[in-house]
């Protein structure tokens, strides 16, 4: 059996207890055809980077598959007739990780701007502009 990364966004204006059950069905095709869902995570309603079919919005869902290359072909055939997924993607992997995606770990924000502001209360804000600089002149 192989191992696979799936990837699949459901339509803005599904449920989360919709795309939960589209899931299960899809764990199902998976699962008569001898393959298994090892992981199971729902990301939530996310914006997209551009309008597909006329939504801005998606239900994004990981899934760690081992099965065959004909059960996750029989996934994909049954996900392009389903009008409520939007877009898939499946990536045969070498090792699946374990623990939460980096999707699901939880950042903190001071830890992202790499402490911009100097530990200063007010930020960036406090220096007004340029950081000492003179401002260059427009000609």
């Amino acid at each position: 059996m192989a191992l696979y990364e799936h990837i699949f966004l459901a339509r803005q204006d599904v449920s989360q207890q919709q795309v939960e059950e589209l899931t299960a069905a899809l764990t199902e095709i998976l699962a008569s055809g001898g393959g298994k869902v090892t992981k199971n995570e729902y990301w939530g309603l996310k914006g997209l980077s551009y309008r597909i079919r006329k939504n801005r919005k998606a239900h994004y869902t990981l899934l760690n598959l081992e099965a065959s290359p004909a059960a996750v072909a029989e996934m994909e055939r049954q996900m392009r007739i389903n009008e409520d997924i939007l877009r898939f993607m499946t990536v045969r992997v070498d090792e699946l990780e374990e623990g939460p995606s980096a999707m699901m770990q939880k950042r903190d924000r001071d830890d992202r701007d790499g402490g911009r502001d100097g530990g200063r209360p007010g930020g960036d804000r406090d220096r007004g502009g340029f950081s000492g600089e003179r401002r260059p002149r427009r000609f």
